[in-house]
């Protein structure tokens, strides 16, 4: 005779509403842009902004606004080549226009974040200096190259080479610059309402004028906020998230579009902040760049400005170093994943340079430094462009993700742009003192 066994009941598994299966579906998608809008908003961006504030007032805020638009078309241009392709954007372009252009990818690449590093490694320390003093500590009594600033450009450093160097370093990474944007969003918000900029002329400041002075400080704006760049990486962004077609959409809804407008708006604010502040002021120092902190009213108001400097300076180090030995090791053939030696040997190549410059330039302007080296990167960035619109138009390559008409609209005016930024640099600001 049988046994019969009775089963205790097990309870009934709940259900999510389609609704939080979406959001949770959309937050998981979040990163790559993220990174890549880590990257633009560096220390010098920070610096240019603040320059242009208390420059030209409120009248600089259209070229944020335009670049913003730009940059979205070119990085949704890299992903889409990035969804399409077998390979890396660099193979990618080898396959398609030959070797000699992938080539010139990766190291037009590599170049530009050899510029960047200058930048995000001063601002690094820069932003370690500024922590110190609002805490309340002396940070100016080392003397000699090797300053508050430029130990804390070596830590910083350290620190950058440790985070590459895990096991799942583009995870990690992704999400530490997550957690950092956050942070600088909230740090620049505050700082922007508390100084109660003149709204009103700085929606006017949204009507395009060029100040004849503008010159570098105009190029750095768009240099870094129309960062191409950085817009190409975002195809190697979303290969190593492993971004497919189907999530193409929502992907861009929830990382691309918010990746690329966050920086954009946080820029923004920090013109008007310092427009409110500073106008009429040449800044020429960090201290100067800290006193913007210092009229926040209320307890701890210059520590979150500082918080939010170094957040800029640091996870633009992460990423502009990632990117560079990404894009270094695959334009050579030789990978590109960024847990491969040669990527990580092409990210101390990138770190050592910034950190090389810094010791070597202590106790010059930091601020004019920042800004040269943030200008120096639209030379290499035609190529770039030219090279993203090609691909996106590429019928047999694209398929349904190729370039609408209205995607090349804005592309063309994109290269025509960065194209008047070389002529400016090269006509005005390099021959002319030659």
């Amino acid at each position: 005779m049988s046994e019969i066994t009775a089963k205790a009941p097990t309870a009934p598994t709940p259900k999510q509403t389609p609704q939080k299966n979406k959001a949770l579906r959309m937050l998981a998608l979040m990163g790559p842009g993220f990174v890549v809008g880590a990257w633009q908003f560096g220390p010098g961006n920070l610096v240019s902004a603040i320059q242009a504030g208390s420059r030209y007032n409120y009248g600089l805020v259209w070229v944020i606004a335009v670049s913003v638009v730009l940059m979205l078309t070119f990085a949704d241009m890299s992903i889409r080549v990035g969804v399409r392709s077998s390979g890396s954007v660099v193979q990618t372009i080898k396959e398609t226009l030959g070797k000699p252009f992938g080539v010139a990818a990766g190291l037009g690449v590599f170049g530009i974040t050899l510029c960047f590093s200058v930048g995000n490694a001063i601002g690094a320390g820069q932003a370690i200096s500024l922590i110190g003093s609002s805490l309340g500590i002396d940070t100016s009594g080392r003397s000699g190259p090797f300053t508050v600033a430029v130990v804390g450009t070596i830590v910083c450093t350290a620190v950058v080479v440790a985070i590459v160097f895990f096991r799942s370093a583009y995870k990690v990474i992704e999400k530490l610059i997550l957690v950092i944007v956050a942070v600088m969003a909230t740090s620049f918000v505050i700082t922007a309402v508390v100084v109660k900029p003149d709204w009103g002329a700085a929606a006017a400041g949204l009507v395009p004028s060029v100040p004849a002075s503008a010159g570098l400080l105009l190029i750095a704006l768009v240099g870094t906020n129309f960062s191409l760049n950085a817009a190409f990486y975002a195809g190697y962004a979303s290969k190593e998230r492993g971004l497919r077609r189907d999530q193409y959409e929502e992907t861009t809804l929830a990382d691309t579009v918010p990746g690329i407008v966050a920086p954009g708006i946080m820029t923004a604010l920090v013109i008007c902040a310092a427009a409110a502040v500073f106008y009429g002021t040449e800044i020429k120092s960090g201290t100067e760049i800290a006193s913007l902190a210092k009229v926040i009213s209320f307890p701890g108001g210059p520590l979150i400005f500082s918080l939010g400097f170094f957040g800029a300076a640091f996870s633009a180090m992460v990423a502009n170093a990632t990117a560079g030995g990404t894009l270094l090791s695959d334009g050579l053939g030789k990978g590109n994943k960024v847990s491969s030696t040669s990527v990580r040997i092409g990210v101390l190549i990138v770190l050592a340079v910034g950190v090389a410059v810094t010791i070597a330039t202590s106790g010059k302007n930091p601020v004019q430094m920042i800004i040269l080296a943030q200008a120096l990167t639209v030379l290499i960035a035609p190529l770039l462009g030219v090279l993203l619109f090609i691909l996106g138009n590429n019928a047999r390559l694209m398929g349904d993700l190729k370039n609408t008409w209205w995607q090349n609209v804005l592309g063309v005016i994109g290269l025509v742009v960065i194209l008047l930024m070389d002529y400016q640099l090269i006509t005005q600001e390099i021959l002319a003192k030659l």
